[in-house]
């Protein structure tokens, strides 16, 4: 499981970013939930980034991650 690095500031930057973008398709505008979908609007910059958008950059920063850091270990 390279991928999961929970001491990586990378790594939580990238799931963030994937859980307000999943957050932000999954959470109702209206009803008992409503404060808590104002709030992920907020995070995602009050709809200027797409959740799909969100969930690929996190997806990316995981990724990115992982590489930088076996290139960094192959030529060390």
């Amino acid at each position: 499981m390279r991928y999961i690095r929970p001491n990586s500031m990378t790594w939580w930057a990238g799931l963030l970013a994937m859980l307000t973008g999943i957050a932000s398709l999954a959470l109702p505008a209206t009803g008992p939930l409503g404060e808590l979908a104002r709030l992920v609007a907020l995070l995602a910059g009050s709809g200027d980034a797409s959740p799909a958008g969100l969930m690929f950059l996190g997806l990316g920063l995981i990724g990115l991650r992982d590489r930088i850091e076996r290139g960094f270990r192959g030529h060390g």
